[in-house]
């Protein structure tokens, strides 16, 4: 979030400078500073900014700027995804609200995830295509997690087809094609690995196009993601 950004949020909020310093904890002269790009927006401000201006959860500050990715339980995972508004988990706490790429890699960054997480991983970058894409991008190559995001992206895309929805349909045809010339040449799983050899021979048999396309034995399909909506 550049200063410009935050004056243009501040303005569509329709905030006078006078209430925004308020909310943000800062002089009305300090808000003009970092409006006019004389003072750094640090992560701090930037996390108040997205509560004071209802901004997306894009705008917090996110681990993959600097190619990192946070360990994170099922549990944990649970919670963040309710937290950014998942319904299939609408009965837990909500939690302090983290940047969707973050909820996202850590997401694909493991062996095992439960099922239900991962059927709401699609729901995910369905809800959230402005996340900074150059980022994520980066962190999957330096993780090998292509194949994982690829495919997530590519149920995605039949999920936002089904709804019409062309403006995230293109956004998402776009970034699952910019991850095929990464793509990794052997196979593996979402998140799976424990499954039985008679898993795998069946999967690598019954799987759905894309997952075949991008080397994923998964049976995750469009139809089968709830709470899509």
């Amino acid at each position: 979030m550049t200063g410009r950004e935050l004056k243009k949020y501040r303005k569509d909020s329709k905030l006078t400078q006078e209430r925004a310093a308020k909310l943000l904890g800062v002089s009305q002269t300090y808000l003009s500073l970092l409006e006019n790009g004389e003072r750094p927006l640090n992560m701090r401000l930037r996390k108040k900014a997205v509560a004071a201006f209802g901004l997306s959860p894009t705008e917090l500050p996110s681990k993959a700027r600097y190619l990192k990715i946070d360990p994170v339980t099922d549990e944990q995972l649970t919670v963040d995804l309710a937290t950014l508004g998942y319904k299939g988990f609408s009965h837990y706490k909500p939690s302090r609200q983290k940047n969707p790429a973050d909820v996202l890699l850590s997401a694909l960054n493991a062996d095992n995830r439960d099922a239900r997480l991962i059927e709401a991983l699609p729901w995910l970058v369905l809800a959230f295509p402005d996340m900074e894409w150059h980022d994520v991008k980066r962190v999957v190559k330096m993780y090998d997690l292509q194949n994982r995001l690829g495919f997530v992206l590519s149920v995605a895309l039949g999920l936002a087809e089904q709804r019409q929805d062309k403006s995230t349909a293109a956004t998402l045809s776009r970034r699952e094609a910019d991850l095929v010339p990464s793509m990794l040449v052997r196979e593996g799983t979402l998140c799976n690995d424990k499954m039985t050899n008679a898993e795998r021979r069946w999967l690598a048999t019954n799987r759905t196009d894309d997952a075949r396309r991008w080397r994923i034995l998964a049976s995750l399909s469009p139809q089968l993601v709830r709470y899509a909506d």
